[in-house]
């Protein structure tokens, strides 16, 4: 503190000494000023010792700041851990009874019964026989084309046909003659699954006088999401026109039981229905 003591007073003596400077210089300036300026005349007279005293504050300041011990250099911090990437997790799949399977096995558990309330129709739902001549009575069977269609909820159609008799598809088409089958619309369809399942779906359209030609199934094929469709035949022959009932999911919830599941009936050969030609083909009479 000697050194900075002895600076200090040696800036004090220079600013004194040009502090009598500067005051000469502006007391000559000020006395030729014309008397109206007086006030102007006595802001230079106190301007020398302004800026005196600011010049002397401003260098004792800065050897202050010069003289003055830095901050002692504390151990170095440790770098900042770059922000963890944060895991993602995705929901485990929903449980289910199926097994899994591959993308070249069936997309879902199979339909077994099907059951509409409202018209009392209860049939279970089967596959058709190994060359089938003709449907059975008292059941409803899948359809077998491009794919098969018998998964309920799977991203596809279900197409379920039967005949147009008492307590099978029958009272679809008689309901089909009123109004256009305008009754229809808006019933519910109770469909089970081989995993006890009950799949809920609303009758949505009637389509009558559908012609029997490969292109009755063109919707039907194109279809890429969960629908339920129902055919049975407007006449006797087969060339006659068919009745396509269309439903939409609803939603889905657990069987009562198995049993509800799973029924034991499987359908039966219809009794006017034609004689077998060869002896491996069902659904029909035996000679």
């Amino acid at each position: 503190m000697s050194l900075l003591s002895s600076v200090a007073g040696k800036i004090g003596g220079a600013a004194v000494s040009a502090r009598r400077r500067i005051g000469a210089v502006l007391r000559g300036a000020a006395a030729r000023l014309p008397q109206p300026n007086r006030r102007v005349r006595e802001a230079l007279a106190l301007l020398p010792a302004l800026l005196a005293g600011a010049g002397v504050f401003l260098v004792v300041a800065g050897l202050f700041n010069y003289f003055a011990p830095g901050p002692s250099p504390g151990p170095t911090a440790p770098p900042t851990p770059a922000a963890a990437t944060s895991e993602l997790f995705t929901l485990p799949p929903i449980a289910s009874d199926s097994p899994s399977i591959a993308p070249s096995q069936s997309p879902g558990a199979v339909a077994t019964r099907l059951v509409v309330p409202a018209l009392n129709i209860d049939l279970p739902v089967v596959a058709a026989g190994p060359n089938e001549r003709y449907p059975l009575c008292d059941a409803a069977e899948w359809l077998v084309a491009d794919r098969t269609y018998a998964y309920p909820g799977a991203a596809q159609p279900t197409y379920l046909y039967a005949h147009a008799r008492d307590g099978m598809f029958g009272p679809f088409l008689e309901a089909s003659m009123v109004d256009d089958g305008a009754a229809l619309i808006g019933m519910w369809v109770e469909l089970y699954s081989d995993d006890n399942q009950r799949h809920i779906y609303e009758i949505t359209r009637v389509l009558r006088h559908v012609p029997n030609s490969p292109s009755f199934l063109a919707e039907v094929s194109a279809a890429t999401t969960d629908q339920l469709w129902l055919q049975t035949s407007e006449g006797h022959a087969d060339t006659s026109f068919k009745l396509q009932i269309v439903a939409m999911p609803v939603g889905v919830v657990a069987a009562a039981s198995p049993a509800d599941a799973h029924p034991t009936a499987a359908g039966t050969v219809c009794p006017d229905a034609p004689v077998c030609e060869t002896a491996d083909q069902t659904g029909c009479r035996p000679k």
